[in-house]
């Protein structure tokens, strides 16, 4: 299926790995311009001339910034003032419970998986639907909708930026501009290998035993594929997907136990 994007700029958040990647990935593929974003240029560098080389003819930039602090989103902002699609991605805070989440570490989360993605939207949605074409897609947490403690704080952030971009989804789609977020669990990931060592290390376990445990709690019994993923994102990018907005896309290998 040609999906449409042949051309259009994309701007991947935190994408020299993992999931953001995997979409950078799945988008180059299918001929968008992607633009990639981390926080070590010289990664971000061997990565971008990776992707040249698995995709020959793709165009492939990337810029260096942190996603956290106002002057690297300006910065961004300068460099690439329209985008087409853009993917907003960060790593979550680490694992706690009630004890950890002082007013410093609830200012954190925020500030790191819901303040960036909001101005980011903010900045580009309204020439997005200038030129009557948008696409927006916010990589969350399946725990979104079934939160689990220990991970309640990345889980507060998350839901809150799913709250708002609802509310902007409704606003923008007549203009063909959408908003989406895609809900993973256990995609096989570095995030993956370092749950596995926590594991490893609380319980004395190996890695093959700490994978195992964490698989076997899939309904597949097995991990997601960032392959997978990407193509999901790639599709919610489509030209196609101009009638999907505003929704919760879960790949969590069909462990969800509830209705909606």
């Amino acid at each position: 299926m040609d999906l449409g994007i042949s051309g259009r700029l994309a701007f991947v958040c935190a994408s020299s790995q993992g999931l953001g990647l995997a979409c950078a990935t799945a988008l180059a593929r299918e001929g968008a311009r992607v633009v990639l974003n981390g926080r070590d240029a010289e990664k971000l560098a061997r990565v971008a001339e990776a992707l040249r080389a698995d995709l020959p003819g793709a165009d492939v930039d990337f810029i260096a910034a942190e996603l956290t602090r106002p002057e690297d989103r300006a910065a961004i902002l300068q460099r690439f003032p329209k985008v087409d699609i853009l993917v907003t991605n960060n790593a979550g805070p680490p694992p706690g419970a009630l004890a950890d989440w002082d007013e410093a570490a609830l200012l954190s989360a925020m500030g790191a998986n819901m303040i960036p993605a909001v101005q980011l939207i903010r900045a580009w949605v309204p020439g997005m639907q200038t030129r009557r074409f948008g696409r927006v897609v916010n990589i969350t947490s399946a725990m979104v909708k079934a939160p689990h403690y220990m991970m309640g704080l990345s889980t507060s952030a998350r839901a809150g930026l799913t709250a708002i971009c609802k509310a902007i989804s409704r606003e923008v789609v007549a203009d063909n501009v959408t908003i989406n977020n895609i809900l993973p669990e256990r995609i096989d990931t570095p995030r993956q290998e370092f749950m596995a060592q926590r594991l490893m290390a609380r319980e004395g376990i190996t890695r093959d035993e700490a994978r195992a445990r964490a698989s076997s709690t899939i309904a597949a019994k097995r991990f997601g594929l960032p392959g997978e993923f990407g193509d999901a994102c790639a599709f919610l990018c489509s030209a196609q997907a101009g009638f999907i907005s505003g929704q919760n896309l879960q790949l969590d290998g069909g462990s969800y136990e509830g209705l909606v």
